[in-house]
C-alpha cells in the first residue's frame, strides 16, 4: 500500500471484495452518507474512525443492507447487494456482523447460538455444525462456556461468542460496529486480542471503533469520516503521524491526548 494519503475519489471502487460507489443515505433531512466511494480488498483490515455522528455505523450497516441506501451501488464480490428475499439472506450469510450489543439469543446456550446459522442457513449437519462451533469457541477462548447461557457470561465473553458466531458462517467479510463500546475497560483487551488474531489470519474486516491502538496495530488502512463524508484515508503510520486534513488533525489532537 502506498504511504501517501489517497483521495477517496481515486480509489478503484470496482475491484474490491466490497465496493461502494457514489453511496448516499438520508434519515429524513439528515444526509448521513455523502457520495461515499470505498473499495475493500480481500484480506484487508479497514478501520473506520471519526467523531460521533459522522456516519461510521451507518456505513457499516449499509454493507449488509441493514440500512438501505438512497443512491449509489454496493457490491460484494462483484455482485450488487440484493434488496430482499433469499438472495438477501445469502448475502447476510456471506457478510458477518458483530454489534455493540452482543445480540445473542438469551434462551439458547452458547453452543446453540453459534450453531444456529450454520444449521438453518448453511444447512450443515448437526454433528458438523457442533464440531465447527467448538473449534471456533476454542479459538476465541470460551469453549469451556459452551453449555452456559449468555447471561452467565461476562460482556467480554459474550462478545467473543458473537465473533465465533459470525465466523461460523465462513463469511467473506466481517463487519464490526464498535464491538468494544459496551464493554467494561478490563474486558476490551480480550476482545481486541481476538480481532488482532483474525487480522493476522487475513480475515477481511471492516471495523468501526474508537480503539486507536487497534487501528494502529491491526489495520491495513484507516478511513477517517466526518459529517457523512470520507475525509481522508491512509495506512495507519501515515494517518497517525501526518494526517493531511485539518479535520483529522483536530480529531487526533483531541483523542490522542486521552
Amino acid at each position: 500500500m502506498s504511504d501517501s494519503v489517497t483521495s477517496t475519489h481515486t480509489v478503484p471502487v470496482s475491484t474490491g471484495l466490497v465496493a461502494l460507489t457514489g453511496v448516499n443515505k438520508h434519515f429524513g433531512d439528515l444526509h448521513v452518507l455523502k457520495d461515499i466511494n470505498l473499495s475493500i480488498s480481500k484480506g484487508e483490515v479497514v478501520v473506520v474512525i471519526g467523531p460521533s455522528g459522522s456516519g461510521k455505523s451507518t456505513l457499516c450497516r449499509a454493507i449488509n443492507r441493514l440500512e438501505p441506501i438512497d443512491t449509489g451501488t454496493i457490491t460484494l464480490d462483484g455482485q450488487p447487494l440484493p434488496s430482499e428475499g433469499k438472495a438477501l439472506a445469502k448475502l447476510r450469510a456471506d457478510v458477518g456482523m458483530v454489534f455493540q450489543s452482543f445480540n445473542l439469543f438469551a434462551h439458547k446456550t452458547i453452543l446453540q447460538n453459534v450453531t444456529l446459522g450454520p444449521l438453518k442457513v448453511r444447512k450443515l449437519g448437526a454433528k458438523q455444525a457442533e464440531q465447527r462451533a467448538m473449534e471456533l469457541l476454542e479459538r476465541v477462548g470460551v469453549a469451556n462456556q459452551a453449555q452456559k447461557f449468555p447471561a452467565q457470561l461476562s460482556g467480554g465473553q459474550q462478545q467473543r461468542v458473537a465473533i465465533a458466531r459470525a465466523l461460523a458462517m465462513d463469511p467473506k467479510v466481517i463487519l464490526f460496529d464498535e464491538p468494544t463500546s459496551a464493554l467494561d475497560p478490563e474486558m476490551i483487551q480480550e476482545v481486541l486480542e481476538v480481532m488482532v488474531d483474525l487480522a493476522r489470519q487475513d480475515m477481511t474486516m471492516v471495523v468501526v471503533t474508537h480503539e486507536m491502538g487497534f487501528a494502529r496495530s491491526a489495520a491495513n488502512r484507516v478511513v477517517f469520516m466526518a459529517d457523512g463524508e470520507i475525509v481522508e484515508e491512509a495506512d495507519p503510520e501515515t494517518f497517525f503521524t501526518s494526517p493531511t486534513s485539518r479535520r483529522a488533525q483536530d480529531f487526533l489532537g483531541k483523542i490522542l491526548k486521552h
